[in-house]
């Protein structure tokens, strides 16, 4: 919570605003009951009309006053509360865009998006709690037990001897409470994970005959939210019945005292009848102390997850060039020298990679699933950094290029890449101001110029979410033209033309090769067709390179390479 106190220093003058009508409101309100006891002990018995219209007309406006400095101020506290979460959420998710593979890899992706959504949500309805009830409830405590005092300081014993009780259950149920719903937020992170795995998989879900398991792992998922939300809300819940309990025995006492008071001429009706008010104002204050604590123990887990977040530093800085000294002469455009890399830092999943790429060739990547081919590419943006060896683009270390500047060198169509719904032409230009030239020669280097033109409205074409209105084939042609438009140094193209035909397929090759104009390509695939023209084409296996040259050369000497190629084509590739 302490963290994102510097979220709210810039609005503490309209806090203060807010705050300081919220504390005249309240204080008029307290004057409401001293007013009744008032008009009820000296006014009423003079029996002047007069006087109990004017006492009754100042109540009427102290209740007025009171609710329109309330609302006012409740508006007010509103706005400042969604103003300061717009900044957290804004913060929240560029620093999100801005983590590491390892750190998103370390939050994990459903547990970002809870972060995002009900954790701000959270903090918000807290910040907005503080501004009302958190400054209404405690100026009606102590202000109504100051009035009470003055009151009667006999009947105000019975109160203060109520408090000590309801401030120690207070705080042993919110003690026991904030992990509780840590818990929960663990749970709702574990079930945005289930959703989000099934709604993206639905189609394969469903092909595999596999929705009555994926149900029975939702439901697993739902119970275990289900129970850790019912033993927080259970051990909180027990606050406001024992709350209201104690402050009922407080209002029979102060009732049953005040009349044998009253009996022996120590006391007066309106004061008994203006405290049992008071009474029942500080009972509200106290209600609402406690719903804070409540939301605060929800709001405490949330906020420190979402500083978890806003606090994660930099793991992938840009280093001096003292520290990875510019090669003078560079072995290719693009190397790799020795590289190994682990995502769990026990086992390698890429072991002594080397190899080199000159400017403007292309670099086949082929192997089994899993053998580490998208690895390379990570490594080479600098999703991850390298355990050991190097990567040179241009003879510079991609760890001394800043991250603006390496990754606006690439053009790249990841595997499960995604389509917005948006038009055809906003989806290419993903943000990036390309003149319709550069897009409309991207479509035709990717084979997807025909098909944009057969839309009625062409380059204005609706896509739905995810582009399910296009087949596979043209979804990937698409999300290729995005990576050519940008004009890029270096092409990489992840396994993003396993759904065309080979006839297709290959006039993609051709466009590429013969559009080249220096862009550096490298192609990973799980087809030998889609490398086989490749400068050099490297075969991996367990995260080694078990084998590399160019297509005859790997048919001769690779034993992998060619039992890959014979089962797809059986030995017989016709261009």
């Amino acid at each position: 919570m302490k963290y994102l106190l510097t979220y709210i220093k810039p609005f503490y003058r309209r806090m203060a605003r807010g705050l300081t009508i919220k504390v005249f409101g309240t204080l008029i309100e307290l004057l409401i009951p001293y007013i009744l006891s008032y008009i009820i002990d000296e006014v009423v018995p003079q029996g002047s009309v007069v006087n109990i219209v004017f006492w009754g007309i100042m109540m009427i406006a102290c209740a007025l006053a009171g609710v329109t400095m309330s609302v006012t101020a409740n508006r007010m506290a509103a706005k400042v509360s969604s103003d300061i979460c717009e900044i957290v959420r804004h913060d929240l998710f560029a620093r999100t865009m801005r983590l590491s593979g390892a750190q998103v890899d370390k939050f994990t992706i459903p547990s970002l998006e809870s972060r995002l959504t009900s954790d701000t949500y959270h903090f918000h309805r807290f910040l907005n709690s503080v501004q009302r009830i958190g400054v209404r409830a405690p100026i009606l405590l102590f202000g109504g037990l100051i009035v009470t005092l003055i009151i009667d300081w006999r009947l105000s014993l019975i109160m203060f001897s109520i408090l000590p009780l309801i401030t120690l259950s207070v705080f042993f149920i919110s003690k026991r409470g904030i992990p509780l719903y840590t818990e929960v937020q663990k749970s709702v992170d574990n079930m945005t994970r289930v959703v989000r795995e099934d709604v993206q998989g639905i189609r394969v879900i469903k092909a595999l005959s596999k929705t009555e398991y994926e149900r029975r792992r939702y439901d697993k998922a739902n119970r275990a939210l289900m129970q850790n939300e019912q033993k927080a809300g259970i051990t909180m819940a027990a606050s406001n019945p024992l709350m209201t309990f104690l402050m009922n025995a407080g209002i029979v006492a102060v009732i049953f005292i005040g009349a044998l008071l009253i009996d022996r001429g120590l006391t007066q009706t309106g004061k008994i009848i203006a405290f049992t008010q008071y009474f029942t104002m500080i009972s509200q204050a106290m209600l609402g102390i406690t719903r804070m604590f409540v939301m605060y123990t929800r709001s405490s887990a949330s906020t420190k997850r979402i500083a978890e977040v806003l606090k994660t530093g930099e793991d992938l800085p840009v280093f001096p060039l003292t520290a990875y000294p510019r090669r003078p002469r560079p072995d290719g455009y693009i190397v790799f020298d020795k590289v190994c890399f682990s995502y769990n830092k026990k086992k390698n999943d890429l072991t002594d990679i080397s190899f080199a790429v000159a400017r403007g060739g292309t670099l086949g990547i082929i192997g089994a699933t899993g053998s580490g081919k998208s690895t390379i590419l990570r490594l080479l943006m600098r999703f991850y950094d390298v355990d050991s060896g190097r990567i040179l683009i241009d003879g510079r270390d991609v760890r001394t290029i800043p991250p603006d500047e390496l990754r606006g060198m690439f053009g790249v169509t990841m595997q499960n890449d995604f389509l917005y719904a948006d038009t055809i032409e906003e989806n290419v230009k993903f943000g990036r101001e390309i003149p319709r030239g550069d897009l409309e020669r991207a479509a035709e280097i990717a084979q997807a110029a025909e098909f944009i033109n057969n839309f009625e409205d062409g380059w204005q074409h609706m896509l739905s979410q995810k582009g399910t209105n296009l087949s596979g084939g043209q979804r990937q042609r698409l999300l290729i033209t995005r990576a050519l438009a940008g004009n890029p140094k270096i092409l990489l193209l992840d396994d993003s033309s396993s759904a065309l035909d080979y006839k297709t397929d290959s006039n993609l090759r051709r466009a590429i090769a013969r559009a080249g104009g220096g862009m550096t390509t490298i192609i990973v695939a799980q087809r030998v067709s889609s490398v086989m023209n490749s400068d050099m084409i490297i075969v991996l296996d367990e995260g080694r390179i078990i084998g590399a040259g160019r297509h005859e050369e790997l048919m001769r000497d690779c034993e992998v390479y060619r039992e890959i190629s014979n089962s797809q084509m059986g030995g017989a590739f016709l261009e």
